[in-house]
Order: C-alpha cells, then structure tokens, then sequence
C-alpha cells in the first residue's frame, strides 16, 4: 500500500516518516530489479566500494559498509563465483582475504548502477531539475548531521 491517504495524517506530517517510506519503496523497487537477476542490493553496495575505493581486506570492506562479517564472505563467495571479483590471501598473513573488483565485476557494476538511475528517475519523476538537486543538497545535509554525532 504505497497510497499516503491511507495512512494517519499524524504520520504524514512528519518528514521522518516521509522519508522512511519514500525509502522504503525506492529500496523495494531496486531491489526487486536486481532479484531479477539473482542479486541483491549488498552486491551494488560491494562492487561500488571496490570501484570507488580499490582493492580491501575482505572484513574492512565489511566494517567500511557494516555488514556482518559473516554475510560479507557470503556476498563475496557470490561475486567471485561469478567473476566479478577476486580474493587472494595475504602473503604475509594468511588470515586476511583481499577483494579485488574484475573487469567483469566493473561491467556488472555499470548495469546495476543503471538500473538504480532508472530506479531514481521513477522515484524523483514528480521533481524537476533544480529540485531535485536541492533535495539532493538537503538530505547530504541531513546525512552528513548524522553521521558525525
């Protein structure tokens, strides 16, 4: 039920709550695009990081997007599985795993993230240009305010 009029004016007057089931949807949307093709949206999370910032130890990759370790070795087993990234063990110490994002992991992460612009530009369709840049402004605002508590 993603009709606002069915919920409690209460609620709906509270831009929290606004975002929470914005949020929602736009998650649910996303994530039904990428089951299609048997992902999910850790996988997106995990192939971004490792484009974005190189190869990582496989737990501070998991602690980086606070994934339990645990679930992070199975979104990794996935990945590798299907080429996208790789693991190696380190020499020096061979309790740490590195990841590695392969050609065909940057391919795959290009289609996700194409997916997920497809997913924003429904979710945004009502706003315009300008403002969905200043919605874009506002909520890195808000973001950043929080995670600097």
């Amino acid at each position: 039920m993603d009709d606002l009029r069915a919920a409690p004016p209460s609620l709906t007057g509270l831009t929290t709550y606004l975002l929470s089931r914005t949020g929602k949807i736009a998650r649910g949307r996303l994530a039904g695009r990428f089951a299609g093709r048997g992902l999910r949206l850790w996988h997106h999370a995990v192939l971004a990081a490792l484009a974005d910032f190189g190869p990582h130890v496989q737990r501070d990759l998991a602690a980086r997007l606070a994934i339990d370790p645990s679930d992070m070795a199975k979104i990794v087993d996935e990945l590798a599985g299907a080429g996208s990234v790789e693991r190696a063990r380190d020499a020096a110490d061979r309790r740490r795993i590195t990841v590695t994002l392969t050609d065909a992991g940057r391919a795959l992460l290009a289609e996700l993230d194409a997916e997920a612009a497809g997913v924003q530009d429904e979710v945004l369709g009502p706003l315009d240009e300008g403002e969905r840049e200043q919605l874009d402004a506002l909520l890195r605002k808000v973001f950043q305010g929080l995670v600097t508590e």
